[in-house]
């Protein structure tokens, strides 16, 4: 079984930073495409960083160069570092895989087959 677990979630002035993390285990994670989502109540889940099995990564427009996404295959984890935090960022963030095979960059959310409970990040103003 495919299980994706995301941490680092929490409470941030605008302003500031936090790192998420999503622990993967239960498939061979090298090859697949990995990406964050993230969602507010009542909106649709949008794609925020991709990474695919080459490291190549592609962001959400609004957090081009203010949030970076990275993998470490040999030890099956993907972490999204978050900087120069805004309250719009406020959102249940959420990590997802594809197989490999598929297309992976800004590819939405149906794309994705396997997705973790989400950690919730809230910034103030």
């Amino acid at each position: 079984q495919v299980q994706l677990v995301e941490s680092g979630g929490g409470s941030a002035q605008a302003g500031g930073s936090l790192r998420l993390s999503c622990a993967a285990s239960g498939y061979r994670y090298n090859g697949y495409c990995m990406a964050w989502f993230r969602q507010v109540p009542g909106k649709e889940r949008e794609g925020v960083a991709w990474i695919d099995y080459d490291s190549s990564t592609s962001y959400e427009r609004s957090v081009k160069d203010r949030f970076t996404i990275s993998r470490d295959n040999a030890k099956s984890m993907l972490f999204l570092h978050m900087t120069i935090l805004k309250p719009e960022d406020t959102a249940m963030y959420y990590c997802a895989a594809a197989p490999p095979g598929r297309y992976c960059h800004q590819t939405t959310h149906y794309g994705f087959d396997y997705w973790g409970k989400g950690t919730l990040v809230t910034i103030s103003s």
